[in-house]
């Protein structure tokens, strides 16, 4: 450990860091400069391994979080319990960041704040992991339809201009009979990837149902989007030999503006698909409100 520090603190310090000896606990004045910090930080691989004594505590803290940690260090001198565990990113000894949490508390006799930091990485990268599941198409890559609504709504509610294109494969059930569901999967896969080859790499791909997919264009016009859906419906007809059988395989899309709300554009995206299905399939129709 670096610098002075009294009996009563070591005894404060020590239960605080008890639970893990790779804990950062920091030692910092009312004007939060740190006066004693124990060696974790080397470990942790933050900025300032070798002696973080003399920098201030913020030096260690991305600049994003700087508010809400000088709020809890002012609540700390003030005899608050504050807000707990904050997650936030920290400065990493080679410029990139690292996800920790931190909790400060006050310094009996009011001279100062003790602090403890540690490595949350490995909780984030599951909790990421797990929501990429959790909004993921397993067959395809694609977000499923729980990410593809809420990203519609968010478009929709923030006035974002667009279209929704509702793309699904025609006579998609005897696909699955004629060649069973490994057929199918096999066509599913094809037609996901053909929407990433030919669509933009901002739109938003999504399978939602069965042989139904959404994508979301952002910032498309009307004539943007139905040229861009009639090259993947030209493109699908002309698939087959590479999938399943060498056989021919067409889809269908609509295609609506954002507009009103997410279940009126996604209506009026559904209608314009029954309106291509009926109007001989292979084909793109646009909603009647665009």
């Amino acid at each position: 450990m670096w610098g002075t520090i009294s009996p009563g603190e070591c005894s404060a310090l020590y239960r605080l860091v008890a639970a893990s000896p790779t804990d950062l606990v920091v030692k910092t004045d009312r004007r939060g400069r740190i006066v004693h910090a124990t060696q974790a930080s080397a470990s942790l691989g933050l900025a300032f391994a070798g002696d973080p004594v003399g920098r201030h505590l913020l030096e260690l803290i991305h600049e994003a979080y700087a508010d809400i940690v000088l709020a809890e260090h002012c609540l700390a001198m003030a005899g608050s319990r504050g807000s707990g565990w904050i997650e936030l990113l920290a400065v990493a000894q080679d410029g990139g960041q690292r996800w920790m949490e931190l909790k400060l508390g006050g310094v009996p006799g009011g001279d100062g704040v003790l602090g403890i930091m540690r490595s949350i990485e490995d909780r984030r990268a599951l909790e990421n992991r797990l929501f990429v599941a959790a909004m993921t198409d397993g067959l395809t890559g694609l977000t499923n339809r729980n990410a593809f609504t809420r990203m519609l709504s968010h478009l929709v509610e923030t006035g974002a201009p667009g279209h929704l294109a509702l793309f699904d494969l025609d006579h998609f059930r005897t696909i699955n009979l004629r060649h069973g569901h490994s057929g199918g999967d096999r066509v599913l896969v094809a037609f996901a990837r053909l929407l990433r080859t030919l669509l933009r790499q901002d739109d938003i791909l999504s399978r939602i149902d069965g042989g139904t997919f959404g994508v979301l264009l952002p910032e498309a016009s009307q004539p943007e989007a139905t040229a861009a859906c009639g090259r993947v419906i030209e493109a699908m007809g002309e698939m087959g030999a590479t999938t399943v059988g060498g056989h021919r395989f067409s889809a269908s899309a609509g295609v609506a503006p954002f507009a009103g709300s997410a279940d009126r554009t996604l209506r009026e995206a559904e209608l314009a698909l029954l309106a291509a299905k009926a109007h001989g399939r292979a084909r793109v129709e646009n909603a009647r409100c665009a």
